[in-house]
């Protein structure tokens, strides 16, 4: 099989990786600077459903607040709290880090998803080399699935009401 490219033509894959080596212009990506205030905190937000979460990070003893209180207090149920500290085990920055969040709307649930959706951003700032492997995990990207609204003539957003034959 012959490939036709701006009139050489390309017989094998070897041949076709040369061309393209040799098309490629070398991209050297610039020296990303990480983000932090004054404080060195770094910030970002994340979001989950309708739930927003304002995530503060900097070096400490790896303690969480969450509005105020203790993570352990926040959020109860334990898988809520290993959600959180996803971020941290993958990166291998366990306890290392103090966070700071607010997070309002949706519930608890949602809420855990947006504090480790800011977390995760926060620590891209904070350390931009982490931002591969947090991208990998899937822990960069927002989850946009929320409910779908109730439509009319309809009982929620697709179930309908009883049929009635008589």
């Amino acid at each position: 099989m012959s490939a036709t490219t701006s009139g050489t033509t390309s017989r094998t894959l070897a041949d076709l990786k040369e061309l393209a080596v040799a098309t490629a212009v070398p991209t050297e990506r610039p020296k990303v600077e990480p983000k932090r205030d004054a404080l060195g905190r770094s910030y970002a937000t994340g979001r989950r459903k309708t739930a927003t979460a304002r995530v503060w990070i900097k070096p400490g003893k790896g303690e969480i607040t969450v509005n105020g209180k203790r993570v352990g207090q926040y959020f109860a149920r334990p898988v809520l709290r290993m959600l959180i500290n996803q971020p941290f085990l993958v990166s291998d920055r366990y306890n290392q880090f103090d966070v700071f969040c607010t997070v309002k709307g949706g519930g608890l649930s949602g809420q855990a998803g947006a504090v480790r959706h800011g977390i995760s951003r926060a620590l891209t700032y904070y350390e931009p080399g982490l931002r591969s492997i947090l991208k990998v995990a899937g822990f960069l990207t927002r989850d946009s699935r929320a409910v779908e609204r109730k439509k009319y003539g309809r009982a929620k957003a697709r179930r309908s009401f009883q049929f009635s034959k008589r």
